[in-house]
């Protein structure tokens, strides 16, 4: 089942040297990584979504 984001981030309570491999779980870790990503770079991931919605709509056009 799916976890509440509060279950997602309780593995990152502890630093990355005591968690153990079964602790793992790289969908939410890749989600936070995306999301601090785009806080610290709001331009690059605004561009980046400008030149994919471009690329889609010439490519998805109606006609």
């Amino acid at each position: 089942m799916y976890e509440t984001p509060a279950d997602s981030r309780s593995h990152q309570d502890h630093p990355p040297e005591q968690r153990d491999r079964t602790d793992m779980h790289p969908i939410p870790d890749f989600v936070d990584y995306v999301h601090e990503y785009a806080r610290q770079k709001p331009q690059v991931v605004a561009l980046c979504c400008l030149g994919v919605g471009f690329v889609l709509g010439w490519k998805l056009k109606p006609w």
